[in-house]
């Protein structure tokens, strides 16, 4: 929404300097600039306000509705679904989730179409809690050569070159994404217990 006020106020230094500064026979063409000039900073502001509310509002999503937000995770939503995962997920934690994307699952989709079948929940069970670790462990905590426990029992390890975080050989392609309940890293592959 523009403020009136400061479109004025633009308006009035535009035309002051204009009466001091310019011969009376030229036409005023630099007021448009300026009140165009005057209403993207505005838009900026706003953008910023709305990128701010945006994060603020991802804080107050758990880690399942992170993912339901997230078309990239759609694969992994579907599979915690199956899996009867979803309260657990929505529990209080905190956890951290290294969340496979749509195309890690596709480069395994037999396997994926297999574990999808309701009786092999126990086993999609087991896949997907190899990829949360309990508490909330944010990239700056993690170091290189660090094993960490899955609540699935079993141990991941993280590797890091040049910056690039690895777990278990799958590309951490997204860090820190924080949620109500802890926190979310999206990897380029899922892991295989």
């Amino acid at each position: 929404m523009k403020n009136p006020l400061v479109l004025f106020l633009g308006l009035a230094v535009v035309l002051g300097l204009t009466a001091c500064s310019a011969p009376a026979e030229e036409p005023m063409t630099d007021m448009n600039t300026v009140i165009v000039d005057v209403e993207e900073e505005m838009m900026n502001d706003t953008d910023m306000e709305e990128e701010a509310d945006m994060e603020e509002e991802a804080m107050t999503k758990d880690i399942v509705g992170t993912a339901i937000d997230t078309p990239a995770l759609s694969t992994l939503v579907a599979a915690v679904q199956a899996a009867d995962l979803v309260e657990t997920l929505q529990s209080e934690g905190p956890f951290t989730v290294f969340a496979p994307t749509n195309d890690a699952f596709a480069a395994i989709q037999d396997t994926v179409d297999t574990l999808l079948l309701p009786e092999n929940q126990a086993d999609l069970q087991g896949v997907l809690t190899y990829h949360v670790v309990a508490g909330a462990v944010n990239a700056a905590d993690l170091t290189d050569g660090m094993e960490v426990e899955t609540v699935q029992g079993g141990t991941l390890t993280v590797n890091i070159t040049d910056g690039v975080v690895q777990i278990n050989g799958a590309t951490v392609v997204i860090a820190d994404v924080n949620t109500s309940n802890g926190v979310v890293h999206v990897i380029d592959t899922v892991l295989v217990p």
